[in-house]
């Protein structure tokens, strides 16, 4: 096993390098994507509790208004129930992910933003909690992406789960020959909003 300081072991290629499992992908409104929980758990899993850090650079109201004549409506558009005040929040965040090595040193950074949204919450303290929740964790999920497969890299590929990087030339002498590539398909776009964030356990 390969433990040269500041690269990765010939164990954590090789698990990054695998094809992701079906049993992590959620599909939603035609799209697939990962769980932030899950992306923490396989970070943990590769790197160790200690091997990786993410930091918030910036978390930043984007949005907020509150309906105050708001009211459900049923899968018809009926609308039903007492009024209340509706919030819709926004943020933005900027998240930086940092990898360790087994020596404890950092290896390389990854920063990344995203928005996240809360929209006609009937509580402003849970609409504003939902949509910074939301954020950090599509911004987390933007930043780890960049270590491939493991992370949802081949998501991208019209929501395919055949890996796409196969293997590295800074890990591996031979690069990746044409016609073992997947054809490149079209990144997913969201179909109206974006996934529902995971509740608090």
């Amino acid at each position: 096993m390969s433990t040269i300081p500041g690269r990765l072991t010939d164990q954590q290629v090789a698990f990054l390098l695998q094809p992701i499992s079906e049993k992590r992908v959620r599909h939603l409104r035609g799209m697939s994507h990962l769980e932030a929980w899950d992306v923490r758990r396989q970070l943990i899993r590769i790197f160790g509790f200690d091997g990786f850090t993410v930091q918030t650079v910036s978390l930043d109201l984007v949005h907020e208004n509150g309906n105050p004549n708001y009211r459900k409506r049923n899968k018809a558009g009926e609308e039903y129930g007492p009024t209340y005040t509706a919030w819709t929040i926004v943020f933005r965040a900027q998240v930086r992910l940092t990898i360790k090595g087994t020596d404890g040193r950092p290896m390389t950074v990854f920063e990344d933003a995203a928005a996240g949204d809360a929209i006609n919450q009937p509580s402003i303290g849970d609409a504003h909690d939902l949509a910074m929740k939301t954020a950090l964790s599509q911004a987390l999920k933007r930043c780890a992406v960049n270590l491939g497969d493991q992370f949802g890299l081949s998501l991208y590929n019209d929501g395919s789960q055949a890996p796409v990087v196969l293997r590295s030339l800074a890990y591996m002498g031979e690069p990746v020959k044409e016609s073992e590539d997947a054809p490149v398909g079209t990144e997913p776009t969201p179909q109206g909003t974006e996934p529902d964030p995971e509740p608090d356990p």
